[in-house]
């Protein structure tokens, strides 16, 4: 069985932190790719140790990503 999640990565300070946030889990890592990798990891590891009911009640279903435009001042 497989998932197909949502990672969003930002900078934060000399790293990137890597979100899932159908999952509320996070990672981090020096570069994109190193955040990616240890998100897909940590993952793994909660698919692998947690209930079924577990993974039902935190995984949800409707995520959107998207911009919006704020007025400032």
């Amino acid at each position: 069985m497989s998932f197909q999640l949502t990672a969003i990565i930002e900078r934060e300070g000399d790293g990137f932190v890597a979100l899932c946030p159908e999952l509320d889990i996070a990672s981090q890592g020096d570069t994109v790719e190193e955040a990616r990798d240890n998100l897909r990891e940590a993952l793994e590891g909660f698919f692998e140790s947690a209930s079924r009911e577990e993974i039902k009640n935190r995984l949800s279903q409707e995520i959107y990503v998207t911009r919006i435009e704020v007025a400032v001042g």
